[in-house]
């Protein structure tokens, strides 16, 4: 099993990321998959979670309408929209196979004037 995660960088208060997440493996389709993400010094936090087929999904209230995950069965990609992005979503974000202990290698994201 093999997940890389791409996208992160420095961006400024108010700006956007997108992250991808390239699944391989496993049979990607036939499963749920999630973003979580780690700040320093705290905690892994789940932030969002996608159904297999892509119809569910669910988010942490720290970024409900601000965040949207997303996936591509047929690139098994998992996406990760991040629009007015602030200060306190500075954190490593690392895709996961849901359910499973399967996890990226992590991408950085600074949100910083």
């Amino acid at each position: 099993v093999q997940l890389v995660e791409s996208g992160g960088g420095l961006v400024q208060p108010g700006g956007s990321l997108k992250l991808s997440c390239a699944a391989s493996g496993f049979s990607f389709a036939y499963y749920d998959m999630s973003w979580y993400r780690q700040a320093p010094g705290k905690g892994r936090e789940l932030v969002a979670t996608i159904s297999s087929a892509g119809g569910m999904t669910k988010y942490v209230d720290s970024v409900k309408g601000r965040f949207t995950i997303a996936r591509d069965n047929a690139k098994n990609t998992v996406y990760l929209q991040m629009n007015s992005l602030k200060p306190e979503d500075t954190a490593v974000y690392y895709c996961k196979w849901t359910g499973y202990d399967y996890w990226g290698q992590g991408t950085q994201v600074t949100v910083s004037s």
